[in-house]
């Protein structure tokens, strides 16, 4: 049996994907909160990229057991990705660095049991290994804004990809939640 890995992130409708805490603030609404709830109850393992991992570890573990993001980030199982980072650097609880390939980890680690891994923001993990064909489940959370500046997920050197969506949802302050697969046969 093989785990999946969903990946989920927040972007404005002119598809920027970092520093979602910038312009989601007045649409995350309780729907969202049910829907990311949701997919986080179905995670054991987590996947973060250097600059997440150093953002979170600065914050999460202070953050308090009233936070219901708190309560699942803390205890679950952290994997770092990066090439600067070295073991001694890492030091939040229950997390470790990737050795060697992340690709080579994240298809073994699939074929653990347990139930999803996620990658949680991560935004140069995540295309990597989506393009790699590895992420089974990619979810774009569309907040009705447009955000100006930043990065986006996919950069003019990526060759048209083409994806089915296997889900999608409406909520109450207009975000739009949409998951999506890789077609058969494709890969970045």
């Amino acid at each position: 049996m093989t785990r999946r890995l969903i990946a989920r992130l927040f972007t404005s409708v002119d598809g920027v994907v970092s520093a979602p805490n910038t312009f989601q603030f007045d649409s995350f609404d309780d729907d969202l909160a049910r829907i990311v709830g949701g997919s986080i109850a179905q995670v054991d393992d987590v996947i973060l990229g250097r600059v997440m991992y150093q953002q979170w570890a600065g914050y999460w573990p202070a953050a308090g057991l009233a936070d219901p993001f708190a309560d699942f980030i803390n205890p679950v199982a952290k994997h770092v990705a990066s090439r600067t980072l070295t073991p001694s650097d890492i030091t939040w609880a229950n997390a470790e660095l990737i050795e060697g390939d992340l690709e080579s980890f994240v298809r073994a680690l699939k074929q653990t049991d347990g139930r999803d891994i996620s990658i949680e923001g991560s935004i140069s993990v995540v295309r990597q290994l989506f393009l790699a064909g590895l992420v089974d489940t990619l979810t774009l959370i569309v907040h009705p804004v447009i955000a100006g500046p930043g990065e986006r997920l996919f950069g003019g050197d990526v060759t048209t990809t083409r994806l089915r969506l296997i889900g999608h949802e409406v909520t109450s302050s207009g975000n739009a939640v949409m998951t999506y697969a890789l077609r058969a046969g494709e890969s970045g």
